[in-house]
């Protein structure tokens, strides 16, 4: 697994988001997520965790169990056409009964296994190509800067958000 962190980590203070860039770099589209945060480390702000996960779902716990907030970026075949993004909730991936992607099923298994349960925005791409090779396909490399915008949003909406308030016995912003 590749873990790159900002060198700041997580920011002290505030909400502690974490990008993880999901997938296999060695099968086309499939590594869109990995591609994404590769590039969106320049543009992410300060305190931002980024990482690539690939397909160490299950070795990236201790970072989704630190975070408030992760946005896990990863090719999500949803039946649309190749290049479309798409926005989900862990709920709507749960509830569905259809898997989407290799890594959902390693993402949903390792939340089973946190003390604490994050707040998850998946942003998937529906891909093209799933086979050998290390490059993406046109129409999913023209849909980097979209999936960039979206991500650069969430954070944006994130950070301005205050931050959850945990209480083990009531889950997130109890009274």
């Amino acid at each position: 697994m590749g873990h790159r962190a900002g060198a700041e980590g997580f920011r002290r203070g505030g909400q502690k988001i974490l990008i993880a860039g999901l997938g296999n770099l060695i099968l086309g589209d499939d590594g869109v997520g990995v591609h994404a945060v590769r590039r969106i480390k320049s543009e992410t702000p300060r305190g931002v965790t980024v990482v690539e996960v690939g397909t160490a779902v299950m070795d990236s716990l201790h970072l989704l169990e630190k975070a408030d907030k992760v946005l896990a970026i990863d090719a999500l075949q949803a039946g649309g056409v190749p290049g479309t993004v798409y926005a989900a909730r862990v709920a709507d991936l749960d509830n569905r009964g259809v898997q989407a992607s290799l890594h959902e099923l390693n993402l949903l298994a390792a939340l089973h296994f946190l003390k604490r349960q994050p707040e998850i925005l998946i942003l998937g791409v529906e891909p093209e190509t799933i086979q050998f090779g290390m490059t993406l396909s046109p129409r999913v490399e023209a849909a980097i800067p979209e999936l960039i915008r979206h991500v650069l949003e969430a954070v944006g909406r994130w950070r301005r958000a205050p931050p959850l308030v945990h209480n083990s016995r009531h889950g997130p912003n109890s009274k």
